[in-house]
């Protein structure tokens, strides 16, 4: 019985994280399709850059809500490399369509 200093409490019932990091890349989608709706096309690689640094700001506030340490960092960075992908097809995407004459 001296030991149990060393033994730890599982979680009973963990909450599922990977949900989390799918909003964020929701998120990336809605504010890349805005952005590029909404700034004039000499402004949207400057938006993408703030809207990717909202992203990681997200990503940060929906992990701690979630309260789980195990994995946070691997989950922050899942969530802001999604971001990255999501905003740079995007961004390819709306690049594009701006060179094709119409």
């Amino acid at each position: 019985m001296s030991d149990n200093e060393e033994v730890t409490t599982p979680e009973l019932a963990p909450r599922r994280t990977f949900g989390g990091v799918i909003a964020v890349w929701v998120i990336a989608a809605l504010v890349g399709i805005a952005i590029g709706v909404f700034v004039a096309e000499e402004w949207r690689a400057a938006w993408l850059t703030v809207g990717l640094g909202g992203c990681l700001v997200v990503a940060f506030a929906i992990q701690l809500w979630f309260g789980r340490s195990q994995g946070f960092t691997e989950r922050v960075a899942a969530s802001v490399l999604g971001a990255l992908l999501v905003m740079g097809v995007l961004s390819l995407g709306f690049g594009l369509a701006s060179i094709v004459p119409g």
